[in-house]
């Protein structure tokens, strides 16, 4: 509960190592948080960590990963964490006003580490980057965006990239034809 005895709401974003998390980060400030209410808000920022990959005794490429190497991936891991997280507190930190913020990192296939994070903080709103991917690309890798608006249930706000258009516009059309060469016709 808030100062003001109201209910605390929680929403949770999405980021990675994208801009457009970080897009999504800056439309939620702008669009959902309000200098009045901020106070009764607690603005989740969720990072995703992908899942340490698993070997089989019989596999061989557990002999080429040595300790070292495996020290260093998470080692990488964990400063990707704190680039991106890093990365949002200079956009929350330009807002205005002061937000209450949690850092959450999870670990495992994006989409449903953050179905589960949504569910287990009972949040009131999912907001998410969309990487804007073609048809083809959402066929192979899916979308993350699409399995979460379809699993969670809270509302789901998807933020579009507003970045380069996939396909060039198309050229101007020929100018109209001129009167003399109407009536030479």
């Amino acid at each position: 509960m808030d100062a003001g005895g109201g209910k605390t709401r929680r929403i949770v974003v999405a980021v990675d190592e994208s801009k457009e998390s970080m897009e999504a980060l800056s439309w939620c400030l702008g669009h959902l948080i309000n200098p009045e209410n901020a106070d009764s808000i607690v603005l989740v920022l969720l990072y995703v960590k992908p899942p340490p990959p698993i070997y089989s005794y019989f596999d061989a490429a557990e002999f080429l990963f040595s300790g070292d190497i495996v020290v260093a991936m998470e080692k990488y891991g964990n400063d990707l964490v704190q680039s991106v997280m890093e990365r949002a507190e200079a956009v929350y930190g330009n807002f205005s006003t002061r937000i209450n913020v949690e850092k959450v990192v999870g670990r495992g296939d994006p989409k449903d580490v953050i179905c589960h994070t949504v569910k287990k903080l009972n949040a009131d709103k999912l907001v998410m980057g969309s990487h804007g991917y073609g048809f083809m690309m959402r066929a192979l890798l899916g979308s993350v965006s699409k399995h979460c608006a379809k699993n969670v249930k809270c509302p789901v706000v998807i933020v579009n990239h507003h970045g380069d258009p996939i396909m060039t516009p198309l050229p101007p059309p020929p100018p109209p034809p001129s009167s003399s060469s109407l009536e030479a016709a």
